[in-house]
């Protein structure tokens, strides 16, 4: 049974200026190299008039991996993410995020907002994680969930620094 997340975190910049940083390819290009992990990759970015579709490829050693994980799956855990934004109306933007796990029967979907509160933003996620392996599924759904939000917050506190480096005040 999928297990369900929620997640929210606030970056500390005007929703604008979080809305042109995740629709920007270069936010994607140096967020992947500076805390993608090892053999991260973009495999696409596409930019519209205010809109982007990311498709990158992540992976966690195998050596990281709780026992639980590694019972299924050999080697290194190769993730296939993806995020979208739309168009930004003023204080709100929406989203969609996707993850599969290569050669597992693993996947995480759901959607994504963005809401200006005077100088920040709240960044918030509801989705699902489901893990189709009998008896583990549950615990590998904690275990990866778990993981994502952790993941989630890395990327929010980058969100917020990558701002601050690449904006004018």
């Amino acid at each position: 049974m999928p297990r369900p997340i929620e997640h929210s975190s606030t970056v500390p910049a005007s929703a604008d200026k979080v809305h042109a940083a995740l629709t920007s390819e270069q936010y994607w290009k140096d967020r992947i190299e500076q805390i993608g992990g090892p053999g991260a990759s973009l495999k696409s970015v596409t930019v519209g008039d205010g809109t982007i579709d990311v498709v990158m490829t992540q992976s966690v050693p195998e050596e990281e991996l709780p026992s639980a994980v590694t019972a299924f799956k050999k080697g290194n855990l190769i993730i296939e993410r993806t995020e979208s934004w739309g168009l930004f109306d003023g204080s709100h933007a929406d989203g969609m995020f996707g993850a599969t796990v290569e050669g597992a029967p693993a996947r995480i979907t759901g959607t994504t907002t963005l809401d200006g509160v005077g100088e920040t933003t709240i960044v918030a996620l509801a989705g699902t994680t489901e893990v189709k392996v009998p008896i583990f599924g549950g615990k590998i759904e904690a275990m990866i969930s778990e993981q994502v939000l952790s993941l989630i917050d890395n990327e929010q506190d980058f969100t917020g620094n990558w701002i601050a480096a690449n904006t004018n005040s």
